[in-house]
């Protein structure tokens, strides 16, 4: 089983190099996913040409909800393109 792609911004992270999972992009997917988020729990985090694999976590300090991510891992992801080629 693949882990749950949800969408977050790379910019929005915390002074611990953590994604903060609190944009209305990562609620918007969490939703219609019907991910819910735990403690140790695996994502793919994605953000236009980004993505890298994630674990959540609850950060105490801001009460939001978090995703460590390995930042020299992360990966260029192509264009995904819905329009039909002639």
């Amino acid at each position: 089983m693949s882990n749950p792609r949800i969408f977050a911004d790379f910019q929005n992270a915390d002074p611990q190099g953590r994604l903060r999972l609190n944009c209305i992009g990562t609620i918007e997917d969490l939703s219609r996913s019907g991910t819910k988020l735990i403690d140790g729990s695996k994502l793919s985090i994605y953000s236009e040409e980004l993505e890298a694999d994630a674990v959540v976590e609850y950060s105490d300090e801001e009460k939001i909800w978090v995703a460590t991510i390995d930042w020299d891992r992360i990966r260029e992801v192509a264009e995904v393109s819905t329009s039909s080629i002639d």
